[in-house]
């Protein structure tokens, strides 16, 4: 008689363990899985232009990513010759962007920007201002 009880037991406390584990990895396939992109996601990519442009080149190079689809918007810095735009990742990628501008507009040097990962583990440096307010000292505590 004792004997099944501690059968029924081990077989609940088993089941109650495989039943915790099945839920596990339920959780782990669903959390992991990649997520389709978001359609109203905008993303900023920079092409360094590695030769002189002047403000006419770059009111040209406005005027063509502004045409181009998934280009939401661009500036250009003709002092640094640095192109800023930002883009919908669902509609089109960064790269295509960049390889359409540099045959389209004849751009041979024109190389798209990607930070690297110390860079990237940085932070936004809009926050990281040495002007002494709280919330540039909080960060600094934080960082």
């Amino acid at each position: 008689m004792k004997s099944k009880i501690i059968k029924r037991i081990a077989l609940s406390i088993g089941g109650i363990c495989l039943l915790l584990v099945a839920i596990l990895g339920v959780h782990i396939y669903i959390v992991t899985r990649p997520q389709p992109l978001d359609p109203k996601a905008i993303v900023m990519a920079r092409i360094d232009m590695h030769q002189d442009i002047n403000q006419d080149d770059a009111d040209r190079i406005v005027g063509y990513m502004n045409t181009q689809p998934g280009v939401n918007h661009t500036t250009v810095n003709p002092n640094s010759d640095i192109v800023i735009f930002t883009f919908f990742p669902a509609r089109i990628s960064g790269d295509e962007i960049v390889r359409k501008f540099k045959t389209d507009l004849h751009y041979d040097h024109a190389v798209r920007f990607m930070p690297t990962v110390a860079q990237m583990s940085g932070g936004c440096p809009a926050g990281y201002g040495s002007d002494g307010s709280l919330s540039a000292k909080i960060i600094h505590i934080f960082k």
